[in-house]
């Protein structure tokens, strides 16, 4: 699926490579080793260079120079985004639901212009849109999404925002869940994508079961947990992650959950096997992986 998208999102797959096989061991890389990693995956130097530029102007990322090298880290924003992200990428068990809708409503009057960041900003973190100014979802933590609107430089909203949880009255328009998710949430495409992305993965999961030890190097294992986990968290940002008993009959994210949480553990010791080996950190030993990071991901 990488290979289908346009080459300016170069800087996606980076964050990837930083939240997913990066963070565990501390969350830094020296230039010359990132553009190693990634060759496989035919990033090129100037590409990786110039995305890197801008993620450290978008505040996922600091450069540090040691002498005449540098090293990229994750920012404190960076960090906060990962940690957020990855509660989703690598979530065991499904939330379940407690029959309360998680409502923000804006106050006052505003043009769809001026609410256009601010819906923005809602939906990559799950929620839809019962109507112009009235965003919903059904489990999200709303002090984290303040936060997360704090981080992404929309605090002035604040002021103007109502928080309600609770459930609906009967007979209101949020007591029939069924047609609030087909109001606030569009799931026919990425229930299509999710299918694609199951295609894909579940065939080369199938493979490489066949041909057990033989089937992958480490270096192979290791693009090709990049490449599963980024596809994967490409998925996840534009799903609302609503509870099963909200998602239509026969859901492909649930299936796409599965395959992720299969495959992913058959290629994290040959993955972590080609970083001990190529990862560097400019004036630093390399580090080693946070096992219990890892551990939390495949149980």
């Amino acid at each position: 699926m990488w290979q289908e998208q346009p080459r300016q999102q170069a800087g996606s797959l980076i964050i990837s490579v930083f939240g997913d096989a990066l963070y565990p061991r501390g969350g830094a890389v020296a230039m010359g080793s990132l553009i190693h990693l990634l060759a496989p995956l035919q990033v090129n130097e100037r590409l990786i260079r110039t995305a890197c530029f801008r993620l450290v102007q978008e505040d996922w990322l600091q450069a540090k120079a040691v002498g005449n090298r540098s090293n990229y880290v994750l920012s404190r924003t960076g960090r906060s985004r990962v940690e957020e992200a990855s509660r989703h990428i690598y979530a065991a068990h499904p939330v379940v639901w407690d029959k309360q809708w998680r409502s923000i409503i804006v106050t006052g009057q505003h043009s769809p212009t001026a609410l256009e960041p601010l819906r923005r900003a809602l939906y990559w973190q799950g929620f839809g849109q019962i109507n112009h100014q009235c965003f919903i979802h059904p489990s999200a933590d709303l002090s984290s999404v303040m936060t997360n609107l704090r981080i992404s430089g929309l605090d002035a909203w604040e002021s103007r925002l109502l928080t309600l949880v609770g459930k609906p009255p009967s007979g209101s328009v949020l007591d029939a869940p069924a047609q609030v998710v087909k109001t606030a949430w569009y799931l026919n495409e990425l229930d299509r994508n999710y299918a694609q992305f199951v295609g894909i993965y579940e065939a080369i999961e199938r493979w490489c079961q066949k041909r057990k030890a033989k089937a992958f190097s480490d270096e192979q294992a290791f693009w090709l947990r990049v490449l599963l986990v980024h596809d994967f968290r490409r998925l996840l940002l534009r799903d609302p992650s609503l509870p099963p008993s909200l998602l239509p009959p026969r859901w492909m994210g649930s299936r796409a959950r599965a395959v992720f949480n299969s495959f992913y553990p058959m290629l994290l010791s040959a993955s972590e096997r080609h970083l001990d080996l190529h990862l560097k950190v400019a004036g630093a030993a390399t580090p080693n992986a946070d096992l219990e990071v890892l551990k939390n991901r495949t149980t």
